[in-house]
């Protein structure tokens, strides 16, 4: 593991959590939340295509060609694999998840490697209203279950005690390791994490998560351009052979 796969499955994430809060553009509470989870996916998304622009320099990019094929190839977490069916889901998603990739990617600007200091600081700056939505939602009070699932999910993706984020952070390159992320996600939000017993062994350190599955299919068909491609006109070489 390295820190282009990190950098990566930040990436991945970002990008499903830009798709999931488009999702409820026009199904939130109130036209100002639509407003919020709009503008905040077309952020996401942005910020996605700028950590994918970061692989390259970093060296060898993870990405493989299956990642056209097959779903589970992405590095998101399972609380991305279905669409979100309650706006609790949303509000543990909007606190508790994108508040932790961003306290990974303030441990990136403030790490060693230059090309995440440049390029990643701009996003510390637009996140903080991300925050401030979350957070406000996250006072007003949620249903228990869904908060409780991502902070597993957030803890689990900061990675083991001994593992990659551990080493990264030994060797400057982060500026915080999982002990660290956790604290300064907890302190930002004012709260503690709730208990939680995970099983390290059964972790993957690919995907960074502790259950299998993958995004649903229409999503991925969406992901991949797939909905488009039915209708798309024909190309020349095809009118030539019909």
């Amino acid at each position: 593991m390295s820190l282009s796969d990190l950098v990566l499955s930040i990436a991945d994430n970002k990008q499903m959590l830009g798709l999931r809060y488009a999702e409820w553009a026009t199904r939130a509470p109130s036209l100002e939340a639509d407003i919020a989870a709009a503008a905040m996916g077309l952020d996401d998304l942005g910020h996605s295509r700028v950590l994918y622009g970061c692989l390259e320099p970093l060296g060898a990019d993870p990405r493989g060609a299956d990642r056209e094929s097959n779903a589970a190839s992405l590095r998101n977490l399972a609380y991305f694999d279905e669409p979100w069916s309650e706006w609790s889901h949303f509000v543990a998603a909007n606190a508790i998840l994108d508040s932790a990739f961003t306290v990974m990617i303030e441990a990136c600007v403030n790490g060693s490697v230059e090309v995440l200091q440049h390029r990643l600081r701009k996003m510390l700056m637009e996140e903080r209203y991300h925050f401030l939505h979350g957070r406000s939602w996250l006072r007003s009070g949620i249903d228990k279950g869904p908060l409780d699932r991502a902070w597993r999910e957030a803890i689990e993706w900061f990675g083991p005690p001994d593992g990659e984020t551990a080493l990264l952070h030994r060797e400057g390159k982060l500026a915080m390791g999982p002990a660290e992320l956790r604290a300064r996600l907890e302190q930002q939000l004012e709260m503690k994490a709730p208990r939680v017993e995970i099983d390290w062994q059964a972790w993957d350190p690919v995907r960074r998560r502790g259950k299998p599955g993958a995004i649903d299919e229409h999503t991925f068909g969406m992901l991949r351009g797939l909905e488009e491609k039915k209708y798309a006109p024909p190309t020349a070489a095809k009118q030539a052979s019909s």
